[in-house]
């Protein structure tokens, strides 16, 4: 499991006078035992209760539990992963606390806000683990192998979605020796595949040319470039191998790419990864935390939390981000400051001062 500081971290923020509590056994999951935090400068509290009461602010990795956020002080500043588009009625309950919380997911990606994008740190890993999981669950291997007994043929794969975490995924599965090939709603993808070694996958560029958000997020595409987009993916699909979903939209149910119908054309044996199960899946028939098997022998994983599976550089990276954002909520002489007048700030900032204050929040 992913902790939100690691020995490093805590250091750094040691050195800048702050006092770090860290709850025992919070670093387990990513091989940083409490010994390391206690010769980083932090003190080990033995209960989450003892951790949350007294903190000023409050590091976490996605959002509390409900008993966890009675246990923090009204005034206290909560910073994490919250989900707040999907969870609105935990929002409030933070507002009712009286903390201030930033979602880490809402920093804007902007250039200024880069050493704080956990959706990136976050979604590269797990799309280098996605590929790794299936490799796992695919009964053959992913190079072409030339061997005294015959040829071995090079596994075929389809990273669908060209973010952060399809284009790692597209650079593991080609170093794993597959033929990749790469799709995105976006025509700014295009170049980005091509240049990792993939074959991009399109069906009407010009179309493309209007499907992307001015924050570089893909658009909901409309019904008829969808069901293009399907009848061409439905084709490739009976010669694909393994498959890496990866579409999201953010605050929205994730797109469906891959039908029940799409699913039966592929061949045996092959095996399809649900990046975006927790948001509602990218497949139909995915279901999150299991494997399923279809009557045709396809392999769909729908795993959880898939950046846990890498917890130590997952960790390392998430906690780097959360101590570039707190640079900008602390002041020089460390005191708290938040100026909302701040874009990232303004992006992040979910309640304040007993109220719900994002825009795409206030009044829901």
């Amino acid at each position: 499991m992913r902790v939100a500081a690691s020995p490093d971290t805590v250091k750094k923020l040691v050195g800048m006078g702050h006092q770090l509590v860290i709850e025992t056994g919070a670093g387990a999951g990513a091989s940083f035992p409490d010994s390391a935090y206690v010769a980083a400068g932090a003190s080990i509290a033995a209960t989450p209760r003892d951790t949350l009461g007294s903190a000023d602010i409050v590091l976490k990795v996605q959002r509390p539990e409900p008993q966890e956020i009675g246990e923090m002080k009204s005034g206290a500043v909560l910073v994490a992963m919250l989900s707040p588009l999907q969870n609105p009625d935990e929002v409030k309950a933070y507002a009712a606390a009286g903390l201030t919380s930033f979602a880490m997911e809402l920093v804007p990606r902007i250039s200024r806000a880069q050493a704080m994008d956990v959706l990136s740190s976050q979604a590269n890993l797990a799309g280098y683990r996605a590929v790794l999981e299936a490799s796992v669950a695919f009964g053959r291997a992913f190079p072409m192998m030339m061997t005294a007994a015959g040829t071995i043929a090079p596994a075929r794969a389809l990273i669908m979605g060209a973010g952060v975490a399809g284009l790692q995924a597209i650079a593991t599965a080609r170093r794993l020796g597959a033929v990749v090939l790469g799709t995105d709603v976006r025509l700014a993808a295009k170049e980005q595949v091509e240049s990792l070694g993939a074959t991009f996958l399109a069906v009407d560029l010009e179309a493309m040319k209007q499907m992307e958000t001015s924050g570089g997020y893909a658009k909901e595409m409309g019904e008829d470039f969808a069901r293009r987009q399907r009848e061409h993916t439905t084709e490739a699909l009976k010669k694909i191998d393994i498959v890496i979903c990866t579409a999201l939209i953010p605050g929205r149910k994730a797109p469906i790419l891959i039908t029940k119908e799409m699913v039966a054309v592929m061949r045996p044996g092959s095996v399809i990864v649900d990046m975006a199960v927790e948001q509602g899946g990218n497949v139909e028939g995915s279901k999150m935390g299991e494997n399923v098997v279809t009557e045709n022998g396809v392999t769909i994983l729908g795993q959880l939390n898939i950046p846990s599976h890498i917890a130590v550089d997952a960790s390392q990276l998430y906690a780097k981000n959360l101590v570039a954002f707190l640079g900008l909520i602390i002041d020089k002489d460390q005191n708290l400051k938040i100026d909302t007048a701040d874009e990232i700030i303004k992006g992040s900032l979910l309640t304040q001062n007993g109220a719900v204050v994002h825009p795409q929040l206030a009044g829901a």
